[in-house]
Formats: structure tokens, sequence, C-alpha cells
């Protein structure tokens, strides 16, 4: 019985010890850590070395979509492509961009053009993972700006639309992304 009570008594000192031990004030190192947290940063900001690349880290990494990357800046969806997701971006090549008329780009960069430009990269968008090895020929897919793509097979490739050919898939954190070799122009 004796032990029981010394058990109580310890188990209540200890409590009391980390109540008492406990400061309301933080540490200028914890404040500076909860400012940057919350400083309106998105998720595109949040630092993770060890799991595996999301879609804009691994575009962002690939120097053949650097008119991509910087498409995705100028419209403002670097966070909403770094989020959960789950996405599938049919991303074309830097090769695929300069293809285009002479000046398209630097046109649709222009902040005056964004809604324009965030309409483009919206058709490039799929909400869900759609793998390369699940394409039908004729199948359709809802784009993210409310147009649909059109999938076909031909002689072994994947094309989107008649004019693009996806050249390589890529599985990333929250999403695919496949790689075009044009650029895919919406309806509207």
């Amino acid at each position: 019985m004796k032990y029981k009570y010394q058990i109580i008594i310890a188990a209540a000192l200890f409590a009391g010890a980390c109540s008492s031990g406990s400061s309301t004030e933080q540490s200028s190192g914890e404040q500076q850590e909860q400012q940057d947290v919350s400083g309106g940063a998105g998720q595109s900001a949040v630092q993770d070395d060890v799991s595996q690349k999301n879609i804009v880290q691994v575009a962002s990494g690939s120097k053949d979509h650097s008119t991509l990357v910087a498409a995705v800046k100028a419209g403002e969806l670097v966070d909403v492509l770094s989020n959960a997701g789950p996405f599938t971006v049919f991303a074309p090549t830097n090769a695929a961009f300069d293809a285009l008329p002479k000046g398209t780009v630097d046109e649709l960069l222009k902040p005056e053009n964004k809604e324009a430009l965030v309409n483009i990269l919206e058709y490039h968008v799929s909400v869900g993972v759609y793998k390369a090895e699940s394409f039908n020929d004729g199948q359709t897919i809802g784009q993210v700006n409310g147009d649909n793509i059109t999938i076909s097979k031909k002689d072994g490739k994947t094309i989107v639309n008649g004019v693009a050919e996806i050249v390589a898939s890529i599985p990333t954190s929250n999403g695919v992304i496949h790689v075009l070799n044009a650029v895919l122009t919406p309806a509207k």
C-alpha cells in the first residue's frame, strides 16, 4: 500500500513539475518559425527535401520546361499546382512553345493578358491522375478550364487533340506530368 502511494505522489510531483516548468512565453526562434509559417506564403513555400517532388518542383527542375514554369508563375498558379491535388498536367516543352507564332508567349506573359494565359494553362490540367497506360482511343478528359481534351492512340503513340504527342510521363507526389511536344489550344 505504501508503494502505491509513492507512485501516486511521484506522478503528482512529475505532473506539477511539467506544468510549472512550461512557459507561456515563446523564444524568439519559436516566434520567427511561427511567423514564417503564417507569413502568407502558400504550399509552394514549404521546404521538404525528403519527399517525392510535386508537379511544380519537377517542372522547375527540368531545363525543357522553363517556359511553362515562367507561365505558371505569371499566371500565379504555383501554389495551386503545389497543393495535394491530385492533378494530371499535360506539360508542353520549351520547343513546343517555340513552335507557336513569334511573340505569342511574350504577349501571353504580359499582366494584361493573365486571364487568357490562365485559361491556356488550365486547359493543360486535369483534376485526378490519368496514367499513360490507362488512356483509351477516343477518351475525353475534362480540363480545369471547363473544356475537354481528346486522347487518340495511333501506332503505339498517345496523341492529345490530334496535335500533341505524349513523349514522356513523370509521376509526382501530387499527380503525374505528361510531357507534350505541342501546346494545346482551348476552344474558348
